[in-house]
């Protein structure tokens, strides 16, 4: 297009150039504006707009269960027994284009409608902009919805949001409500995969907010299906047990209340105890309020001066000269605060703020009227709480006087900074990388491999203090973290010279180190750090892990580095193949694509046998149970020694229900709190078998090839070694190999032949050249973001590894125990 011709269309601005996108094409091409990005948060998004839209239902009373199902296919479905989607016509529709159509098919692709917009159907909804399941909708590659109401199932599927067909009749409906199933649109999404991790927390985020309602998550991909019931008899009060399950608390029971007023339903329970951080949650409508809002603050001004006057009155300052602040005050404070209105208005789309400026005065109100009255009839508890936020006051004022320690001078003024910390030339934070690294030899490496134009060193010695279990001014008498603290140039703390993220040195933050069990616990201790005490630098995305590779490996003059034993596996498979000739025993070649297959079928038979090497159970028991003609999905183990197995799920079931009943009646016989306590806390201990099934399918893979998995095992005897099943040709020789075990490690062994294979455990291993190559270079290295997915959870599992208590710890390692790959003794 020449100047001239462009010029000419500048100018040229009519209203030929306005474009009016009909139906969903908007959010097709401004996806990000209806669910906030494209990445995994948007994936989930999706799920979370459909299980709102059945939750919107059991706010209603019209739903008491919701099933989540993520299936092999990548497809997700969520159903509810609800009052199900009207399916009937459109009547009073304004727009003459709606007249007529079914009111599924409106709701699912028209952007702002449904049911929400007054009080007629939903007194109260999280989804009030009517955009929710019809964004889901535009955004999958297909998506069907089937509706049982009034005894007829009604369905209907449509291709990226526009209906296939109309809906119809298609039989009979004994139950009531929605299943909606869609799969996310490539296109949008490219090919990423749902988190189980991440829908099950928001999912039992749900259960606690809603009393009484389950939710059942199955995912069936994987090695193992799993599934979850997530069911809260004691709503947020159990939320808030929860949260504090593995800490000391001040007071047994939280301090809980709900009410409503004017239609405005007004929950919160709050309990505290003995460690140094505050853990309030607030929710409007089922939504997270991560900004909070006039709730917030309703609640945290009644709370402020229910225990300012308590002091005051009870006189337990005493000669201490200190004032007790709002922030002492949520010292150790875990709460979970929630309303349920019917006109939220929130700020923005994202609706992480409240803004309704009635809502402040009605929680103040409330809680101010609760905690008075709670005070008064439990004053031991009271006392206990109210001496924990005056220790906090005195610490605080303590941490004060240290803070001092850590402050710095500006660049612009120089010095100082630490001696220890190699900086970086460039001032402009944005640009600027630090790199904290383990131990001395691994920092001169860094030092010395770096680009000192952005990218700043900080050694540390030994591994940093646990601030799990520590206050502020024992934190900052550590020489380590006031290190730490003074490099970073943020501050630390409240008031003046306290905490200011404006002030941070460096926008990435790269926690760097060895791959070992000290490594790994080191990682674990700054990422402590970060969380407890800069939380903001993870929740503005300003920490990062450095992942160092675990091998190098030269071939020749290929040179290649690799992160984990599976892709030194894959590589030593693909060289052998390479450098190799396989022949059958019928005198045929394997074809090299064929050796390649082989191969992947054998690689993941050795993962599933050392999977049931660790249960205690061989090959052999295995084919045993083929031979029978059986194969078990479960057992449990015996008093009298021995396992029972059980060969479906409904007997597994029924075995499991009746353990768990009685299991019940045991615990409240003798007095325990069973009200935190699921079904799967009290399931029998049984251990999956569903490794076999995996096994079973390989075999089958394997008889394609004319072998089995008894062929697998090594021959032992001299008649076995009489047939090989194979020849092998290396090149230098031919070797003989009598099993499929054998054919796997020879092809293997032949492409490590005239290979240099390192391994790194330390990053003082590499030299300056090989650390930059492969962790610090921006244009090859691999970070991880570190990221707080779910702020509850992550809460739980910070106290449990790190926290005073033992009996969690060891039960979280018992439970996992079965999961370690590499254990380093």
């Amino acid at each position: 297009m020449t100047e001239e011709v462009k010029e000419k269309e500048q100018k040229n601005y009519d209203s030929s150039k306005i474009q009016v996108l009909e139906g969903l094409e908007a959010v097709r091409k401004r996806p990000a504006m209806y669910i906030g990005s494209t990445g995994l948060p948007g994936l989930h998004h999706l799920v979370y707009e459909v299980v709102d839209n059945s939750v919107d239902e059991i706010l209603a009373g019209g739903a008491t269960k919701i099933s989540v199902t993520i299936k092999d296919d990548m497809t997700c479905s969520v159903a509810d027994d609800g009052r199900g989607i009207p399916v009937d016509p459109m009547v009073n529709a304004k727009d003459p284009k709606l007249k007529g159509k079914s009111a599924l098919e409106v709701v699912m692709t028209v952007l702002h409608a449904g049911g929400k917009f007054d009080s007629g159907a939903y007194k109260v909804s999280g989804g009030l902009h009517g955009v929710g399941v019809s964004c889901v909708n535009a955004l999958s590659e297909y998506l069907e919805v089937v509706v049982n109401k009034d005894g007829k199932q009604y369905f209907q599927r449509y291709h990226r949001g526009k209906p296939e067909e109309k809906v119809k009749e298609i039989g009979a409906a004994k139950e009531k409500g929605t299943t909606v199933t869609f799969k996310a649109d490539t296109e949008i999404f490219g090919e990423l995969s749902f988190s189980y991790d991440t829908i099950a927390n928001r999912l039992r985020e749900l259960a606690f907010l809603n009393a009484g309602v389950k939710i059942i998550l199955t995912d069936e991909r994987g090695d193992e299906p799993k599934t979850h019931t997530f069911f809260y008899e004691g709503g947020i009060s159990q939320f808030v047990k929860y949260i504090n399950s593995n800490k000391t608390t001040l007071h047994a029971e939280p301090i809980y209340l709900t009410k409503e007023i004017n239609n405005n339903y007004i929950s919160f329970a709050i309990q505290y105890n003995d460690s140094y951080s505050e853990n309030i949650y607030s929710f409007v409508n089922n939504i997270n309020t991560i900004e909070g809002g006039t709730h917030l603050s309703g609640f945290r001004s009644s709370l402020t001066r229910v225990i300012n006057e308590y002091i005051k009155d009870n006189g337990l300052l005493k000669n201490k000269e200190v004032n007790v602040t709002g922030d002492d005050m949520r010292e150790g404070l875990t709460a979970v605060l929630s309303v349920k209105i019917p006109h939220p208005q929130f700020e923005g789309q994202t609706k992480t703020k409240l803004g309704n400026s009635e809502i402040e005065g009605i929680v103040r109100s409330m809680v101010g009227d609760a905690l008075t009255t709670f005070f008064e009839e439990n004053p031991k508890t009271a006392k206990a709480v109210c001496e924990k936020c005056i220790g906090a006051a005195v610490a605080r004022e303590a941490a004060r006087k240290a803070r001092d320690l850590t402050r710095r001078k500006s660049a612009l003024e120089g010095g100082g900074l630490p001696g220890k910390l190699a900086d970086c030339q460039e001032r402009v934070a944005e640009r600027c990388e630090l790199f904290i690294v383990e131990g001395n030899s691994a920092g001169g490496s860094a030092k010395q491999g770096r680009d000192r134009v952005f990218q700043a060193i900080l050694p540390l010695r030994g591994k940093v203090l646990n601030v799990e279990k520590a206050q502020l001014v024992k934190i900052l008498s550590n020489e380590e973290i006031r290190t730490l603290f003074t490099a970073l140039g943020t501050g630390v703390g409240e008031g003046e010279g306290g905490f200011d993220i404006s002030r941070l040195r460096y926008h990435k933050i790269v926690l760097m180190a060895d791959a070992d069990v000290d490594g790994q616990h080191i990682t674990t201790l700054l990422l402590t750090f970060f969380y407890r005490q800069l939380r903001p630098l993870i929740e503005a995305g300003h920490v990062y892990i450095a992942q160092p590779p675990l091998y190098k490996v030269k071939k020749g003059k290929n040179e290649q580095y690799l992160q984990t034993e599976e892709q030194l596996v894959n590589w030593l498979s693909k060289e052998g193949i390479n450098s190799t000739s396989v022949v059958k025993a019928d005198k045929t070649a394997l074809t090299a694509v064929e050796l390649k297959d082989l191969l992947k079928i054998l690689k993941d038979v050795e993962d599933l046998l050392m999977k049931i090497e660790v249960k205690g159970i061989t090959l052999n028991e295995f084919l045993s149970f083929v031979n029978a003609g059986q194969i078990p999905l479960y057992r449990i183990p015996l008093q009298s020694g021995g396992f029972r197995y059980f060969y479906t799920e409904k007997e597994y079931g029924d075995y499991a229900a009746q353990y768990i009943l009685e299991r019940k009646e045991v615990l409240m016989a003798e007095g325990a709190d069973i009200s935190m306590l699921s079904d799967e806390d009290l399931a029998p201990e049984h251990q999956s078998l569903f490794e076999f099934g995996k096994l079973l399918a390989a075999d089958t893979k394997l008889k394609a090839f004319g072998y089995s998995l008894a062929n697998y095992q090594d021959a032992v005897s001299e008649d076995e070694k009489k047939n090989p099943l194979f020849t092998v040709n290396t090149g230098k020789s031919d070797v003989f190999v009598y099993s499929l075990h054998e054919l796997f490690k020879t092809v293997k062994d032949a492409g490590s032949s005239g290979s240099t294979i390192q391994r790194y455990k330390g990053l003082g291993e590499m030299n300056p050249e090989q650390l930059w190559e492969t962790t610090m270079d921006p244009a090859k290295r691999s970070l991880i973001k570190v990221e707080i997915q779910d702020a509850a959870d992550a809460e739980q599992i910070f106290t449990t590894l790190m926290g005073d208590k033992v009996e969690p710890r060891r039960a979280f390692i018992e439970s996992h125990a079965l999961e370690v790959k590499n254990l380093d003794i």
